[in-house]
């Protein structure tokens, strides 16, 4: 129902709800993965604020979700007209880990990235990813060291290796780029 709070532990983050669409309360997506028409398949969305905890993500039933123009657009209940849509910009959509298929080999989800400390292939420590940028290109880490921030692309020529069950990503990147 929408409006419940959610009453799940793992949420993984799969994209940002931007402008309305038309009068009927239709949102566009920003997404942050590579398949977002597989939400629709997805009978519930969670919608939540950066920094919230899980348990304050609200569940909404998923109405219509379709690719229009090259982008996202959703119908959520509860969200009847454009003012209602509006107040949504700028929330994250998320599903549990639960709800969602395992990624497949060499693909991951972007809230399993977050965190993992960045080495380069001497071994140095160029800091931890702290979030990613999707370009028309490709997808950006963004990694901080305390004392900046470096930006590296997430391309097989530059991310040399994940693994996440010792928490960290083996790049090809010199400490004073």
């Amino acid at each position: 129902m929408a409006g419940d709070r959610a009453t799940i532990e793992d949420v993984v983050v799969l994209g940002r709800v931007g402008a309305a669409s038309g009068v009927r309360g239709e949102v566009h997506v920003h997404p942050f993965a590579d398949d977002p028409q597989q939400w629709s398949t997805l009978s519930h969305w969670w919608l939540g604020r950066e920094g919230d905890p899980p348990a304050l993500w609200q569940q909404r039933k998923l109405i219509a979700c379709s690719v229009r123009n090259g982008r996202l657009t959703a119908q959520l209940d509860g969200v009847a007209d454009r003012n209602a849509a509006e107040a949504l910009r700028g929330a994250l959509v998320g599903a549990p880990r639960a709800a969602l298929p395992p990624p497949a080999k060499d693909e991951y989800y972007w809230a399993d990235l977050l965190g993992l400390q960045v080495r380069n292939t001497r071994n140095q420590p160029l800091g931890h990813i702290v979030g990613l940028i999707d370009t028309p290109a490709n997808a950006v880490l963004q990694v901080a060291d305390g004392g900046g921030e470096r930006l590296l692309p997430f391309v097989a020529a530059v991310v040399l290796e994940v693994d996440l069950a010792a928490g960290q990503v083996r790049v090809d990147w010199e400490a004073d780029w």
